[in-house]
């Protein structure tokens, strides 16, 4: 059995240096002071003095004497000054290196947070375009800033670290340098000053740098540089063949969801892939009525930790269902998951009881797959009611005003329960107690179905208190005798919470199905308006406006000229947001393929967010959309619409540039076909009849003294006639030819007599034909037809001329006309060889030329410029075997509505 081939990291690294990208040289400690950035240095100078071209990109050396030593003599690029909140910064000028373009560029500290307006938001994302430009990159990081091992990082120092850089970045390294000193001399270095300044340093003693955090990180750092050599040599030994206990192939799914403590589950999710070498899958299952409901924090947390999950590498699935534990193993089985890692929030057993749990019910199904089962901690289910909090006291605050302010609902229970007791109250004794208990039911109901669970709860307490008031005796008291009757205000109050939840359940499908078709109908509005169209413009247009309308943004679509140079092609809008910042915006993300832009961490200053149009051949384009609602930027619902949307039309302008392309090329094999078709003419249809004349001339003027009889001087004559007027007839095809191929052909209509042009035709052709038995047959009393008089002459000479090429010598031609309804239709026909029926349609083709026995001469343009004539007056034209062995073309022109006469009875015969 086969057994899935699996990319190593290292290996796509090595196939990657290959493509001439640059190596990335990370220098790993465990802590700031170990010497990462001196041993960064040192090792650039021994670079630059073996002659490699070396620079300083950025260099921090937080005053430390040692390493501004170490500075003095290695070139450096200046940093660029950048002002934020009325604040002077300096950070590494990524386009002065590009530009420089060295062998080798350091870049401290990799973890670094840009400042904003930079154009990436992270210092690795500058280091990730410098490998990208094939320059070699030597820079420091800390063990503690790398992504998976935050949490663990914060459980050892009780400290979270704010700026990570994803796993990814050290797996595709070139080099892992690790830089280790003993703690005792790390702390004495502290002490000393030489990391710190005073303050600082005592407060890092206290904290961060205490001995038993120093060996817990150093720990950790050598434990992932040992992890790193080992899937080296694992790669080497593959690469080699060589023998070894391969593992066998694994794969990882992570459930997810908004709350922050799925981060930690994704963290330990890409720890489990790296240390197993598997794929990994970050899956969130959301029950369809749910996202309607969720808060603007939930919806970010949900963002923070998907984008989180896709920087780490994962594989992101998401699902909708309402059971989610069933849509987790549906899709684990399908994947060919072996293992789940799933997180257990800390309930109560009675909520878990009314809840159920997912946990339990993904271990009782999972049928072999391996459950890893993390279990929450009570503060990180508080952290994540705490941020919902914050969320409704802050963002949610508007929408609670509004909320408090529409008061319409109890209003209207209010006046419905007054308005029922007036009129239940002059017939109560009439109804009874049960009956008036059932009418008030229908304000319930009413409420639920109008305006949802919250103000169908209230109706029912207002019921309840308006029957025991004015209907249970003794009335008029909240006193109530028979204690029965508490067990009908306990089903009241059941029916409207019920009741309203049904209806709030109902009202959220309701609306989710909506937005579903909303964008479903939009997806298929697009494709159908693009799909046939061939029209640049026109697609462009449709993608502009749909996108614009479905998603309610301003849209522009940025396409490159024959420069390569992006310029507006569409704007869905009068006005436009472009400028030249934005568009350097665009350009960027046309020239890497990536998307950046507002609400990305790469330019995230711009106005718009900006989506690369790729398909296979390449990036067709850009569009940029600013969105009328800042936060539809964080919508990962509304983001996914807009990247399918993005799919569409990048498929649709391929097309039309494919289309465009094959156009040109057939243009381009057509053109060859003539110019072949061209050249064997004019070596044969030209030489031919020219030899002839060339022969008869020469006989003609070495014969000064009239030895040739008056017989044998009219011979060469009519040999020169013959060549000159084969001659004009194939030039005149091939301008002919021309003219229909450049819609230049412009018709000269005039009253016709088709029995005059058939008899013209026959004259032109001459002597071929008086050798030939010919039968004209016209019915009696053809009207004239409105036509071009000299091309119809010139289709019935070509069909005469093909009649005699593709028959015997000697077989007869029959030429025949008669009105059929309001058209004439002529025939030419011969005896011969038949046609292929599947040939038929074919010899009015260019350049179509049958396969025949006899010695036949021709460019394959005869019928093709009869077709055209025929088709340019309104006619049809075609080809079939007839009963004689030969081949019968037929054509047919319009009569028209003013007869102008009749030709007279022909009884002659040719």
């Amino acid at each position: 059995m086969a057994k899935e081939k699996r990319i190593d990291p290292d290996e796509l690294l090595a196939s990657l240096e290959k493509d001439d990208l640059g190596k990335l040289t990370i220098f790993l400690g465990a802590a700031a002071g170990v010497g990462k950035t001196y041993a960064m240095l040192e090792a650039a100078g021994e670079k630059l003095s073996e002659g490699m071209d070396v620079v300083v990109g950025l260099v921090e050396t937080h005053g430390r004497a040692e390493t501004e030593a170490m500075l003095k003599g290695l070139p450096a690029i200046p940093t660029r000054p950048q002002d934020y909140k009325g604040k002077t910064f300096y950070e590494m000028d990524l386009d002065a290196i590009l530009a420089r373009s060295p062998q080798i560029v350091l870049v401290d500290e990799l973890a670094h947070t840009n400042i904003i307006g930079s154009r990436h938001k992270k210092r690795y994302m500058d280091v990730q375009e410098l490998l990208a430009a094939g320059i070699n990159v030597y820079t420091t990081l800390n063990i503690q800033h790398l992504e998976t091992l935050n949490d663990i990082v914060a459980q050892i120092t009780g400290i979270t670290v704010r700026e990570t850089v994803p796993d990814q970045i050290l797996e595709t390294a070139s080099q892992i340098k690790l830089i280790d000193i003993p703690p005792e001399e790390l702390i004495q270095r502290l002490k000393d000053g030489k990391v710190y300044g005073a303050g600082q340093a005592t407060e890092a003693l206290q904290k961060f740098f205490r001995a038993g955090n120093i060996n817990a990180l150093r720990e950790l750092a050598l434990r992932y540089t040992a992890k790193k050599v080992d899937r080296q040599l694992e790669s080497y030994m593959r690469v080699h063949g060589i023998a070894g206990p391969w593992p066998t192939g694994e794969k990882v799914l992570v459930c997810i969801s908004a709350s922050p403590f799925s981060a930690k589950l994704i963290r330990i999710a890409k720890r489990m892939a790296t240390s197993q070498n598997a794929e990994w899958l970050a899956v969130h299952v959301e029950p369809s009525l749910h996202r309607l409901s969720r808060n603007e924090v939930e919806r970010d947390s949900m963002a923070k930790n998907l984008r989180l999950a896709e920087t780490l590498g994962a594989e992101i699935v998401a699902l909708t269902g309402d059971d989610i534990a069933e849509e987790i193993l549906e899709l684990a089985k399908k994947r060919n998951v072996s293992q789940i890692i799933i997180g257990k929030p800390e309930h109560t057993r009675f909520w878990a009881i009314v809840h159920g749990s997912v946990v339990d019910k993904v271990i009782r199904h999972s049928q072999g797959i391996s459950i890893h089962v993390i279990p929450g901690s009570l503060q990180e289910t508080e952290q994540n009611h705490q941020q919902t909090v914050v969320s409704v006291k802050g963002k949610g605050a508007d929408t609670l005003r509004r909320r408090s302010l529409s008061v319409i609902p109890y209003l209207m229970s209010i006046l419905m329960m007054i308005a029922l007791s007036m009129l239940i109250n002059p017939v109560r004794s009439f109804l009874g107690p049960v009956n008036i208990s059932m009418l008030f039911l229908l304000p319930v109901l009413i409420s639920a179905s109008r305006w949802g669970r919250f103000s169908a709860v209230i109706t029912a307490a207002m019921g309840v208190i308006t029957f025991d008031f004015f209907f249970v005796p003794p009335i008029f008291t909240f006193t109530v005798a028979d204690i029965r009757y508490l067990l009908s205000f306990t089903i009241f109050m059941l029916v409207g919470i019920i009741t309203g939840t049904l209806s709030a359940r109902l009202k959220k499908q309701v609306n989710y199905s909506r937005q579903r078709v909303s964008r479903v109908s939009a997806l298929y509005a697009l494709s159908r308006d693009i799909a046939a169209v061939d029209n640049l413009d026109a697609v462009l247009e449709s993608i502009a406006h749909n996108v614009a309308g479905t998603l309610e943004g301003h849209v522009v679509l940025l396409l490159p000229n024959e420069n390569a140079k992006l310029v507006l092609q569409k704007s869905s809008r009068a006005d436009n947001f472009l400028n030249e910042s934005e568009l350097a915006v665009a350009t960027w993300v046309f020239d890497r393929g990536q998307k950046a832009g507002k609400g990305t961490e790469t330019l995230g200053a711009a106005t718009a967010l900006y989506l690369p149009l790729s398909t296979e051949q390449g990036v067709q384009g850009v569009l940029g959309i600013c969105f009328d609602e800042s936060e539809a930027q964080a919508d990962p619902e509304r983001i996914r619409l807009l990247e399918a949307f993005v799919g569409l039309a990048a498929m649709a302008i391929n097309r039309i540039k494919l289309a465009e392309q094959a156009r040109q090329a057939l243009t381009l094999v057509e053109s060859e076909r003539l110019r072949t078709a061209l050249f064997n003419s004019l070596s044969h249809d030209l030489r031919t009849p020219l030899a002839s004349i060339i022969g008869a001339v020469t006989g003609l003027l070495e014969d000064p003294n009239f030895v040739y009889s008056p017989e044998a001087r009219h011979d060469l004559l009519q040999t020169i006639l013959n060549g000159a007027e084969r001659m004009n007839r194939f030039v005149s095809n091939l301008l002919d030819m021309a003219r229909l191929e450049s819609g230049m052909l412009k018709l000269k209509k005039d009253w016709c007599d088709l029995q005059d042009i058939i008899g013209v035709a026959v004259n032109r052709l001459g002597e071929s034909l008086t050798v030939r038995p010919l039968d004209i047959n016209v019915q009696p009393g053809l009207p004239l037809i409105q036509a071009d008089c000299i091309l119809i002459e010139q289709v019935l000479i070509n069909l005469l001329d093909n009649a005699l090429k593709y028959s015997e010598q000697g077989s007869k031609i029959v030429v025949s006309t008669q009105q059929r309804e309001k058209q004439l239709e002529t025939t030419v026909a011969n005896q011969g060889e038949g046609i292929l029926d599947t040939d038929l349609s074919k010899v009015f083709d260019k350049f179509y030329r049958l396969n025949s026995p006899l010695q036949v001469s021709g460019t394959g343009l005869g019928l093709a410029i009869c077709k055209g004539i025929i088709e340019s007056h309104g006619g049809e034209i075609w080809a079939e075997n007839n009963k004689l062995g030969g081949v019968t073309i037929t054509f047919t022109l319009p009569l028209s509505n003013q007869a102008m006469g009749r030709v007279p009875v022909m009884n002659e015969g040719v």
